[in-house]
């Protein structure tokens, strides 16, 4: 079963984690029924990139950008640099701007966009250090959209809201804050990753991104299949 936070218990016949593989070991899990997702272990895993996050509307359209734009940044490999982290991110990295009120004018009002910008960033290793410098790394995404694909953004922003690699640690409770959970290195993929069904715990099984077969929707999909088949029915 699970034991809640407040002290109470839920009885059950099997548990399913859908949270971060290695959050739920690290954390949700005591040390003493690891033997295969010791501390040690998650601690030496290598991690994927996090990534920075700018949700905003605009009092006006652009018509012209399309429902998905990739902006690639002047120096090819300086974008990809230091991404496993920690560490600091790309000065001109690669960017993905989401347009949905391209194929959907109702998730804005009449006459409005909405957006939303990705910036790969590398994932917080042991430190924290976002909060401080937020504000100011999306200030200079809101500039290179603003003299690419998004002339004049400044003025038309009416609603801004962001997310950081400290909110996938803090509210998505993803170690280290990466946004997709173990890299996949050739030592840390399918099999190799974490299983469907717990090395360490009977009738615990576990689905999402650092599960086999891996991370992306339709891997992550496909390990919630995993599960369907390898759940015992009694």
């Amino acid at each position: 079963g699970v034991r809640l936070g407040d002290g109470s218990g839920l009885a059950a016949d099997v548990v399913v984690s859908n949270a971060d593989a290695a959050w739920t070991y690290r954390y949700l899990l005591p040390g003493h029924v690891r033997k295969h997702w010791t501390d040690e272990r998650i601690n030496r895993a290598r991690y994927s990139m996090s990534a920075f996050l700018w949700y905003f509307g605009t009092r006006r359209q652009y018509p012209e950008v399309a429902h998905h734009t990739l902006l690639f940044g002047k120096d090819f490999r300086g974008m990809f640099s230091g991404l496993e982290g920690p560490g600091q991110p790309s000065a001109d990295p690669l960017l993905y701007l989401h347009r949905p009120t391209a194929t959907d004018a109702a998730l804005a009002p009449a006459g409005h966009d909405a957006f939303y910008v990705l910036a790969p960033v590398p994932h917080l290793g042991t430190g924290s250090e976002w909060k401080q410098r937020a504000d100011a790394f999306r200030r200079e995404l809101e500039e290179r959209l603003s003299r690419t694909v998004l002339p004049g953004l400044g003025e038309e922003l009416v609603t801004s809201r962001m997310a950081t690699p400290e909110y996938f640690r803090d509210e998505l409770r993803s170690f280290r804050g990466a946004a997709f959970s173990f890299a996949p290195t050739l030592m840390q993929t399918t099999f190799l990753r974490a299983q469907a069904r717990s090395e360490d715990v009977d009738r615990l099984y576990m689905v999402g991104a650092g599960t086999h077969p891996g991370a992306g929707l339709p891997a992550v999909l496909c390990s919630a299949k995993i599960v369907d088949t390898v759940i015992p029915l009694a």
